[in-house]
Protein backbone atom coordinates (compact mmCIF):
# COMPACT_ATOMS: atom_id res chain seq x y z
CA UNK A 1 0.00 0.00 0.00
CA UNK A 2 0.62 3.55 -0.26
CA UNK A 3 0.30 6.33 2.51
CA UNK A 4 0.47 9.79 1.16
CA UNK A 5 -0.15 13.15 2.92
CA UNK A 6 -1.39 16.68 1.94
CA UNK A 7 2.18 18.39 0.35
CA UNK A 8 2.52 22.49 0.70
CA UNK A 9 3.84 22.69 -3.02
CA UNK A 10 6.31 20.81 -5.41
CA UNK A 11 9.53 22.13 -6.66
CA UNK A 12 12.28 21.02 -8.96
CA UNK A 13 13.86 19.19 -11.62
CA UNK A 14 12.84 16.05 -12.95
CA UNK A 15 12.92 13.60 -15.35
CA UNK A 16 10.26 10.68 -15.70
CA UNK A 17 11.08 6.80 -16.64
CA UNK A 18 11.38 5.93 -20.57
CA UNK A 19 8.35 5.90 -22.73
CA UNK A 20 6.63 2.62 -21.99
CA UNK A 21 4.81 2.76 -25.27
CA UNK A 22 8.38 2.90 -27.14
CA UNK A 23 10.40 0.78 -25.01
CA UNK A 24 7.84 -2.06 -25.48
CA UNK A 25 8.32 -1.39 -29.01
CA UNK A 26 12.06 -1.03 -29.14
CA UNK A 27 12.94 -4.17 -28.08
CA UNK A 28 10.35 -6.11 -30.10
CA UNK A 29 11.34 -4.26 -33.59
CA UNK A 30 15.81 -4.22 -32.84
CA UNK A 31 15.12 -8.17 -32.06
CA UNK A 32 13.24 -8.50 -35.46
CA UNK A 33 16.24 -6.45 -36.65
CA UNK A 34 19.54 -7.39 -38.43
CA UNK A 35 22.40 -7.15 -36.39
CA UNK A 36 23.10 -5.28 -32.85
CA UNK A 37 20.78 -2.20 -31.61
CA UNK A 38 21.91 -0.23 -28.82
CA UNK A 39 18.88 1.23 -26.77
CA UNK A 40 19.53 4.13 -23.99
CA UNK A 41 16.59 5.18 -21.62
CA UNK A 42 15.10 1.94 -21.57
CA UNK A 43 11.70 1.44 -19.49
CA UNK A 44 13.36 -1.14 -16.57
CA UNK A 45 9.64 -1.39 -15.85
CA UNK A 46 7.22 -4.80 -15.01
CA UNK A 47 5.44 -4.61 -17.83
CA UNK A 48 8.51 -3.66 -20.53
CA UNK A 49 10.56 -6.36 -18.81
CA UNK A 50 7.97 -8.92 -19.49
CA UNK A 51 8.40 -7.62 -23.60
CA UNK A 52 12.25 -8.55 -23.04
CA UNK A 53 11.61 -11.66 -21.28
CA UNK A 54 9.09 -13.42 -24.00
CA UNK A 55 12.18 -12.70 -26.52
CA UNK A 56 14.65 -14.07 -24.58
CA UNK A 57 12.43 -17.50 -24.25
CA UNK A 58 12.38 -16.92 -28.40
CA UNK A 59 16.25 -16.53 -28.42
CA UNK A 60 17.18 -13.05 -28.62
CA UNK A 61 20.15 -12.28 -26.49
CA UNK A 62 20.58 -9.07 -24.78
CA UNK A 63 24.10 -7.68 -22.67
CA UNK A 64 24.07 -3.99 -20.95
CA UNK A 65 26.89 -1.62 -21.51
CA UNK A 66 26.74 0.93 -18.59
CA UNK A 67 22.70 2.91 -18.97
CA UNK A 68 22.92 1.12 -23.04
CA UNK A 69 20.62 -2.05 -23.93
CA UNK A 70 22.43 -4.07 -26.09
CA UNK A 71 19.90 -6.33 -28.72
CA UNK A 72 21.19 -8.93 -31.15
CA UNK A 73 18.55 -9.18 -33.51
CA UNK A 74 17.95 -12.35 -35.55
CA UNK A 75 15.91 -10.65 -38.11
CA UNK A 76 12.29 -11.42 -39.44
CA UNK A 77 12.97 -14.86 -39.40
CA UNK A 78 15.31 -15.70 -36.34
CA UNK A 79 13.06 -16.69 -33.27
CA UNK A 80 12.77 -19.77 -32.11
CA UNK A 81 10.04 -21.69 -30.39
CA UNK A 82 9.74 -20.87 -26.51
CA UNK A 83 9.86 -24.32 -24.67
CA UNK A 84 6.96 -22.40 -22.11
CA UNK A 85 4.12 -20.19 -22.31
CA UNK A 86 5.41 -16.85 -22.16
CA UNK A 87 3.95 -14.99 -19.54
CA UNK A 88 3.10 -11.36 -20.49
CA UNK A 89 1.84 -10.53 -17.06
CA UNK A 90 -0.32 -7.52 -16.62
CA UNK A 91 0.91 -5.90 -20.38
CA UNK A 92 -1.84 -5.74 -22.74
CA UNK A 93 0.77 -4.27 -24.87
CA UNK A 94 3.03 -6.85 -24.95
CA UNK A 95 0.14 -9.67 -26.04
CA UNK A 96 -1.58 -7.72 -28.22
CA UNK A 97 1.76 -6.75 -30.16
CA UNK A 98 3.71 -10.29 -30.02
CA UNK A 99 0.24 -11.99 -31.30
CA UNK A 100 0.89 -10.46 -34.34
CA UNK A 101 4.80 -11.49 -34.32
CA UNK A 102 4.06 -14.78 -33.62
CA UNK A 103 1.13 -15.14 -35.98
CA UNK A 104 3.76 -15.19 -38.97
CA UNK A 105 6.39 -17.72 -37.39
CA UNK A 106 6.87 -21.14 -38.41
CA UNK A 107 5.90 -22.38 -34.71
CA UNK A 108 3.36 -22.76 -32.11
CA UNK A 109 3.45 -20.32 -28.97
CA UNK A 110 1.16 -19.66 -26.05
CA UNK A 111 0.23 -16.57 -24.68
CA UNK A 112 -0.50 -15.97 -20.87
CA UNK A 113 -0.58 -13.16 -18.51
CA UNK A 114 -1.83 -12.21 -14.94
CA UNK A 115 -5.68 -12.51 -13.57
CA UNK A 116 -6.50 -8.84 -14.73
CA UNK A 117 -5.10 -9.48 -18.43
CA UNK A 118 -6.69 -12.76 -18.79
CA UNK A 119 -9.96 -10.80 -18.59
CA UNK A 120 -9.07 -8.42 -20.92
CA UNK A 121 -10.19 -8.51 -24.70
CA UNK A 122 -8.28 -10.00 -27.17
CA UNK A 123 -10.79 -10.47 -29.70
CA UNK A 124 -10.09 -7.58 -31.43
CA UNK A 125 -6.37 -9.01 -32.51
CA UNK A 126 -7.73 -12.61 -32.77
CA UNK A 127 -10.23 -11.19 -35.45
CA UNK A 128 -7.99 -8.78 -37.86
CA UNK A 129 -5.17 -11.70 -37.82
CA UNK A 130 -7.44 -14.92 -38.62
CA UNK A 131 -8.32 -13.09 -41.68
CA UNK A 132 -4.83 -13.03 -42.35
CA UNK A 133 -4.86 -16.70 -42.33
CA UNK A 134 -3.29 -17.16 -38.80
CA UNK A 135 -4.75 -19.90 -36.48
CA UNK A 136 -5.12 -19.04 -33.25
CA UNK A 137 -7.13 -20.04 -29.70
CA UNK A 138 -8.62 -18.69 -26.82
CA UNK A 139 -10.56 -18.93 -24.41
CA UNK A 140 -13.98 -18.41 -24.91
CA UNK A 141 -13.10 -17.29 -28.26
CA UNK A 142 -11.91 -13.96 -26.62
CA UNK A 143 -9.65 -14.61 -23.38
CA UNK A 144 -6.24 -15.62 -22.53
CA UNK A 145 -4.39 -17.56 -23.02
CA UNK A 146 -3.86 -17.28 -26.30
CA UNK A 147 -2.73 -20.23 -28.59
CA UNK A 148 -0.92 -19.29 -32.07
CA UNK A 149 -0.21 -21.46 -34.96
CA UNK A 150 2.29 -19.33 -36.67
CA UNK A 151 2.24 -19.73 -40.53
CA UNK A 152 1.53 -18.33 -43.67
CA UNK A 153 -0.28 -15.25 -43.96
CA UNK A 154 -1.42 -12.76 -46.75
CA UNK A 155 -1.83 -9.06 -46.71
CA UNK A 156 -5.25 -7.40 -46.07
CA UNK A 157 -7.39 -4.14 -45.59
CA UNK A 158 -8.25 -3.61 -42.04
CA UNK A 159 -10.70 -1.19 -40.44
CA UNK A 160 -10.55 -0.80 -37.12
CA UNK A 161 -14.06 -1.12 -35.70
CA UNK A 162 -12.60 0.82 -32.04
CA UNK A 163 -9.56 3.28 -32.18
CA UNK A 164 -6.52 1.10 -30.74
CA UNK A 165 -2.85 1.93 -31.13
CA UNK A 166 -1.77 -1.63 -29.59
CA UNK A 167 -4.93 -3.38 -32.39
CA UNK A 168 -3.29 -1.28 -35.36
CA UNK A 169 0.53 -2.27 -34.23
CA UNK A 170 -0.57 -5.90 -33.94
CA UNK A 171 -1.77 -5.63 -37.75
CA UNK A 172 0.80 -4.06 -38.69
CA UNK A 173 3.47 -6.35 -37.46
CA UNK A 174 1.81 -9.48 -38.97
CA UNK A 175 1.85 -7.57 -41.82
CA UNK A 176 5.83 -7.63 -41.91
CA UNK A 177 5.37 -11.52 -42.37
CA UNK A 178 2.81 -11.68 -45.24
CA UNK A 179 2.34 -11.44 -49.14
CA UNK A 180 1.75 -8.30 -50.03
CA UNK A 181 0.67 -5.37 -48.49
CA UNK A 182 -1.27 -4.45 -45.27
CA UNK A 183 -3.60 -1.46 -44.67
CA UNK A 184 -5.34 -0.79 -41.55
CA UNK A 185 -7.22 2.24 -41.84
CA UNK A 186 -8.47 3.93 -38.21
CA UNK A 187 -11.25 5.69 -37.09
CA UNK A 188 -9.32 8.57 -35.44
CA UNK A 189 -5.20 8.89 -35.53
CA UNK A 190 -3.96 7.35 -32.48
CA UNK A 191 -0.22 7.00 -31.29
CA UNK A 192 2.46 6.47 -34.45
CA UNK A 193 5.38 4.87 -32.17
CA UNK A 194 4.94 1.76 -34.54
CA UNK A 195 4.79 3.34 -37.93
CA UNK A 196 7.90 6.33 -36.60
CA UNK A 197 9.75 3.19 -35.21
CA UNK A 198 9.60 0.60 -38.14
CA UNK A 199 10.45 3.76 -40.88
CA UNK A 200 13.45 4.30 -38.60
CA UNK A 201 14.38 0.79 -38.90
CA UNK A 202 13.69 0.28 -42.64
CA UNK A 203 10.60 -1.39 -43.22
CA UNK A 204 8.82 0.27 -46.35
CA UNK A 205 5.49 1.60 -44.17
CA UNK A 206 3.58 4.85 -45.43
CA UNK A 207 1.33 6.61 -43.79
CA UNK A 208 -1.17 8.66 -45.40
CA UNK A 209 -4.20 10.19 -43.44
CA UNK A 210 -5.47 7.68 -41.17
CA UNK A 211 -4.62 5.03 -43.10
CA UNK A 212 -0.65 3.09 -42.26
CA UNK A 213 0.22 0.30 -45.41
CA UNK A 214 3.31 -1.85 -44.52
CA UNK A 215 4.78 -4.19 -47.31
CA UNK A 216 5.57 -7.56 -46.24
CA UNK A 217 8.74 -9.28 -46.49
CA UNK A 218 10.96 -6.29 -45.95
CA UNK A 219 13.90 -7.07 -43.39
CA UNK A 220 14.39 -4.80 -40.26
CA UNK A 221 17.87 -3.06 -39.75
CA UNK A 222 19.47 -2.49 -36.10
CA UNK A 223 20.12 1.29 -35.14
CA UNK A 224 20.33 3.46 -31.75
CA UNK A 225 17.08 4.68 -30.34
CA UNK A 226 16.94 7.09 -27.73
CA UNK A 227 13.68 6.54 -25.80
CA UNK A 228 12.08 9.49 -24.26
CA UNK A 229 10.44 9.86 -21.13
CA UNK A 230 7.07 8.75 -21.26
CA UNK A 231 4.25 12.02 -21.03
CA UNK A 232 1.97 9.83 -19.45
CA UNK A 233 4.14 9.45 -16.26
CA UNK A 234 4.99 13.06 -16.84
CA UNK A 235 0.80 13.90 -16.69
CA UNK A 236 0.91 12.93 -13.07
CA UNK A 237 3.33 15.83 -12.73
CA UNK A 238 1.51 18.03 -14.24
CA UNK A 239 -1.11 17.69 -13.13
CA UNK A 240 -0.24 17.56 -9.40
CA UNK A 241 1.85 20.73 -10.24
CA UNK A 242 -1.06 22.50 -11.56
CA UNK A 243 -3.69 21.67 -8.54
CA UNK A 244 -0.89 22.32 -5.96
CA UNK A 245 -0.74 26.12 -4.88
CA UNK A 246 2.72 27.37 -4.98
CA UNK A 247 4.07 24.70 -6.54
CA UNK A 248 6.67 24.67 -9.65
CA UNK A 249 9.00 21.75 -11.77
CA UNK A 250 10.70 21.57 -14.83
CA UNK A 251 10.17 17.65 -16.14
CA UNK A 252 12.96 16.80 -18.84
CA UNK A 253 13.31 15.16 -22.40
CA UNK A 254 9.48 14.13 -22.41
CA UNK A 255 8.25 12.87 -25.20
CA UNK A 256 5.96 15.25 -27.29
CA UNK A 257 4.86 13.07 -29.78
CA UNK A 258 1.18 14.67 -31.74
CA UNK A 259 -0.68 11.66 -31.24
CA UNK A 260 0.41 11.48 -27.18
CA UNK A 261 0.57 15.46 -26.25
CA UNK A 262 -3.16 15.79 -25.88
CA UNK A 263 -2.61 16.04 -21.78
CA UNK A 264 -0.87 19.48 -22.33
CA UNK A 265 -3.43 20.71 -24.59
CA UNK A 266 -6.44 19.38 -22.01
CA UNK A 267 -4.46 21.10 -19.40
CA UNK A 268 -3.93 24.38 -21.00
CA UNK A 269 -7.35 24.76 -21.80
CA UNK A 270 -8.23 24.62 -18.47
CA UNK A 271 -6.14 27.71 -17.54
CA UNK A 272 -2.65 24.90 -17.21
CA UNK A 273 0.45 27.20 -16.92
CA UNK A 274 2.50 25.24 -19.00
CA UNK A 275 5.18 26.26 -20.79
CA UNK A 276 6.78 23.35 -24.07
CA UNK A 277 10.66 24.58 -24.16
CA UNK A 278 14.20 23.43 -25.85
CA UNK A 279 12.12 21.61 -28.53
CA UNK A 280 14.22 18.97 -30.23
CA UNK A 281 14.45 15.22 -31.31
CA UNK A 282 15.55 11.98 -29.92
CA UNK A 283 15.73 9.71 -33.75
CA UNK A 284 11.92 9.97 -34.84
CA UNK A 285 10.45 11.36 -31.80
CA UNK A 286 10.29 14.56 -30.51
CA UNK A 287 11.14 15.77 -27.49
CA UNK A 288 10.91 18.61 -25.08
CA UNK A 289 11.59 19.89 -21.93
CA UNK A 290 7.92 20.81 -19.79
CA UNK A 291 7.98 23.48 -17.65
CA UNK A 292 4.94 23.62 -15.07
CA UNK A 293 3.35 25.95 -12.41
CA UNK A 294 0.72 26.28 -10.17
CA UNK A 295 -2.49 27.75 -11.94
CA UNK A 296 -6.57 27.80 -10.97
CA UNK A 297 -8.06 25.64 -13.56
CA UNK A 298 -11.43 25.26 -14.93
CA UNK A 299 -13.77 22.87 -16.19
CA UNK A 300 -13.99 22.36 -19.59
CA UNK A 301 -15.36 19.59 -22.30
CA UNK A 302 -13.17 16.90 -23.17
CA UNK A 303 -14.64 14.59 -26.44
CA UNK A 304 -13.92 13.94 -30.14
CA UNK A 305 -10.45 12.48 -31.61
CA UNK A 306 -8.74 13.56 -29.11
CA UNK A 307 -9.86 10.89 -26.46
CA UNK A 308 -7.50 8.63 -27.74
CA UNK A 309 -4.32 10.64 -27.21
CA UNK A 310 -5.29 10.80 -24.15
CA UNK A 311 -6.91 7.65 -23.34
CA UNK A 312 -3.85 6.81 -20.57
CA UNK A 313 -4.26 10.14 -18.71
CA UNK A 314 -7.71 10.17 -18.48
CA UNK A 315 -7.71 9.10 -14.68
CA UNK A 316 -5.33 11.87 -13.55
CA UNK A 317 -7.13 14.43 -15.32
CA UNK A 318 -10.12 13.31 -13.41
CA UNK A 319 -7.93 14.46 -10.01
CA UNK A 320 -7.07 18.15 -11.84
CA UNK A 321 -11.23 18.14 -12.79
CA UNK A 322 -11.93 17.50 -8.90
CA UNK A 323 -10.12 20.52 -8.05
CA UNK A 324 -11.15 23.06 -10.92
CA UNK A 325 -13.70 25.30 -10.81
CA UNK A 326 -17.00 24.64 -12.63
CA UNK A 327 -17.82 21.09 -14.05
CA UNK A 328 -16.01 18.84 -16.48
CA UNK A 329 -17.51 16.43 -19.01
CA UNK A 330 -15.30 13.41 -20.77
CA UNK A 331 -17.49 11.69 -22.94
CA UNK A 332 -16.61 9.15 -25.91
CA UNK A 333 -14.03 7.29 -23.37
CA UNK A 334 -15.64 3.66 -23.54
CA UNK A 335 -12.42 2.26 -23.79
CA UNK A 336 -11.62 3.43 -21.00
CA UNK A 337 -13.93 0.34 -19.23
CA UNK A 338 -11.44 -2.41 -20.82
CA UNK A 339 -8.14 -1.26 -18.93
CA UNK A 340 -6.31 -2.92 -16.75
CA UNK A 341 -9.39 -2.31 -14.76
CA UNK A 342 -12.64 -0.32 -15.78
CA UNK A 343 -11.09 2.80 -14.57
CA UNK A 344 -14.23 4.76 -15.43
CA UNK A 345 -15.81 2.66 -12.23
CA UNK A 346 -12.85 2.74 -10.12
CA UNK A 347 -11.60 6.57 -10.51
CA UNK A 348 -15.55 7.99 -9.66
CA UNK A 349 -15.98 5.16 -7.04
CA UNK A 350 -12.85 6.14 -5.50
CA UNK A 351 -12.41 9.69 -5.79
CA UNK A 352 -16.02 9.44 -4.42
CA UNK A 353 -14.49 8.35 -1.04
CA UNK A 354 -12.02 11.53 -0.85
CA UNK A 355 -15.33 13.98 -1.11
CA UNK A 356 -15.23 14.57 -4.78
CA UNK A 357 -18.52 15.09 -6.69
CA UNK A 358 -18.40 12.82 -9.85
CA UNK A 359 -20.61 10.89 -11.70
CA UNK A 360 -20.04 7.58 -13.48
CA UNK A 361 -21.49 7.49 -17.18
CA UNK A 362 -21.66 4.60 -19.62
CA UNK A 363 -18.51 6.27 -22.14
CA UNK A 364 -17.06 8.45 -19.23
CA UNK A 365 -17.41 10.90 -16.30
CA UNK A 366 -19.09 14.22 -14.86
CA UNK A 367 -17.27 15.88 -12.59
CA UNK A 368 -18.16 18.74 -10.75
CA UNK A 369 -15.21 20.73 -9.17
CA UNK A 370 -14.35 22.61 -6.23
CA UNK A 371 -14.24 20.21 -4.50
CA UNK A 372 -12.01 20.08 -0.97
CA UNK A 373 -10.91 16.45 -0.73
CA UNK A 374 -10.49 14.60 2.26
CA UNK A 375 -7.81 11.41 3.47
CA UNK A 376 -9.77 8.14 2.83
CA UNK A 377 -8.62 4.46 2.32
CA UNK A 378 -8.89 3.97 -1.26
CA UNK A 379 -8.30 0.83 -3.85
CA UNK A 380 -6.37 0.85 -7.17
CA UNK A 381 -7.76 -2.07 -8.02
CA UNK A 382 -4.20 -3.35 -9.49
CA UNK A 383 -4.28 -0.65 -11.81
CA UNK A 384 -1.55 1.58 -11.90
CA UNK A 385 -2.41 4.53 -13.63
CA UNK A 386 -5.94 5.05 -10.98
CA UNK A 387 -3.06 4.18 -8.10
CA UNK A 388 -1.17 7.29 -9.57
CA UNK A 389 -3.44 9.32 -9.92
CA UNK A 390 -5.11 8.58 -6.33
CA UNK A 391 -1.95 9.51 -4.98
CA UNK A 392 -1.57 12.70 -6.76
CA UNK A 393 -5.22 13.59 -5.06
CA UNK A 394 -4.07 12.59 -1.98
CA UNK A 395 -1.05 15.43 -2.11
CA UNK A 396 -4.01 17.89 -1.93
CA UNK A 397 -6.62 15.94 0.39
CA UNK A 398 -6.75 16.81 4.25
CA UNK A 399 -5.30 13.93 6.03
CA UNK A 400 -3.89 10.94 5.40
CA UNK A 401 -4.82 8.60 2.39
CA UNK A 402 -4.13 5.07 2.49
CA UNK A 403 -4.05 3.54 -1.33
CA UNK A 404 -4.21 0.00 -1.56
CA UNK A 405 -2.68 -2.55 -4.08
CA UNK A 406 0.12 -0.34 -5.37
CA UNK A 407 2.77 -2.71 -6.03
CA UNK A 408 0.94 -2.37 -9.77
CA UNK A 409 2.80 1.23 -9.91
CA UNK A 410 6.24 -0.72 -10.83
CA UNK A 411 4.42 -1.94 -14.35
CA UNK A 412 5.12 1.88 -15.59
CA UNK A 413 6.75 3.90 -13.07
CA UNK A 414 9.53 2.50 -10.81
CA UNK A 415 9.98 5.14 -8.05
CA UNK A 416 7.01 7.22 -8.14
CA UNK A 417 7.17 7.47 -4.72
CA UNK A 418 10.11 8.75 -4.28
CA UNK A 419 10.72 11.02 -6.57
CA UNK A 420 7.31 12.60 -5.58
CA UNK A 421 9.13 12.73 -1.99
CA UNK A 422 11.97 14.43 -3.65
CA UNK A 423 9.90 17.23 -4.83
CA UNK A 424 7.56 18.11 -2.22
CA UNK A 425 7.48 20.04 0.56
CA UNK A 426 5.61 20.04 3.75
Amino acid sequence: MLVMNKVKKLKGVVTVPGDKSISHRAIMFTALSEGRSTILNFLESEDCLNTKKAFLQMGIKFTSRGKALIVYGKGLHGLKASVKPIDCGNSGTTMRLISGILAGQEFTSILTGDKYLRRRPMKRVITPLRSMGAKIEAVHDELAPLKIYGGYLQGIEYTLPVASAQVKSCILLAGLYADGKTSVIEPVSTRDHTEKMLAYLGANIKKQGRKATVQGNIGLQGKKIIVPGDISSAAFLLVAASIIPGSRILIRKVGINPTRNGIITILQKMGARIKVKNKRNFGAEPVADLEVRYAALRGITVTGKIIPNIIDEIPVLAVAAALARGKTVIRGAKELRVKETDRIKSMASQLKKMGAKIEERKDGLAIYGSAILQGAIVDSFGDHRTAMSLAIAAMTAEGQTVIKDTACINTSFPGFEKLLRKISAW
